[in-house]
């Protein structure tokens, strides 16, 4: 299996996540502020325009150490060369995805509920992501929010390396990291902050500040 990347701050973003900013100026100040992997997330931009804006924030982020990861297109990942993908519940199956990647990436899956817990393929997959963490507002169909509690029994029940994703902020990052997740997955604490490098870095100090159980 491919090497895990850094997941302790994992930022999602799209075109429709930055305002009128530039999603690779907020992922490069993020990735400046603590930030250690990317994931590009739009469902509605057109494939050879992922394919350009995941090459290029392969350009900007591997010299800085920091992942890129596309979010449900195992294509458009491939062709951009990035470190990883990450699938939905209707995305390819990751026993699909890793036969057609093999080990030059990394493969995520997300996960909101027991029964999909119990049907991650752990041979394909090398993180989760688990949440909703609390309500919100960034994915519209977004599953019910799990509550910390939730993350904690996920996360031990498939046993992989996880993100907790969905209403998580720097207040919640204690309690998270203390369930033994790997890392934070946001998309708003830092694509609507002001200055998304300061934002970037206390969430890296709540999340690593805390002491970790489990």
């Amino acid at each position: 299996m491919p090497s895990l990347p850094d997941l302790r701050l994992y930022l999602v973003l799209g075109a429709a996540d930055t305002g009128n900013r530039p999603f690779e100026e907020v992922a490069l100040q993020a990735a400046e502020g603590g930030v250690t992997a990317v994931q590009l997330r739009d469902k509605h931009m057109p494939a050879r325009d992922q394919v350009a804006h995941a090459k290029r924030l392969k350009a900007l982020l591997a010299p800085r150490g920091v992942a890129v990861l596309v979010n449900d297109r195992v294509d458009v990942a491939r062709a951009a060369d990035a470190d990883g993908v990450h699938l939905g519940q209707t995305d390819l199956h990751p026993a699909d995805a890793r036969r057609l990647v093999g080990d030059s990436m990394v493969i995520g899956t997300s996960v909101h509920n027991t029964a999909e817990a119990d049907a991650v393929d752990v041979e394909s997959v090398d993180y989760i992501g688990l949440g909703p963490v609390a309500t919100t507002s960034t994915k519209a169909d977004a599953e019910p929010a799990i509550g910390v509690e939730g993350v904690q029994r996920l996360r031990e029940r498939v046993g992989l390396p996880a993100v907790a994703i969905g209403g998580v902020t720097a207040s919640t990052a204690p309690a998270l990291a203390a369930t033994g997740v790997a890392g934070l997955a946001v998309i708003s604490a830092i694509c609507g902050a002001d200055d998304p490098a300061a934002a970037a870095g206390a969430l890296r100090t709540a999340f690593e500040a805390a002491p970790v159980t489990g």
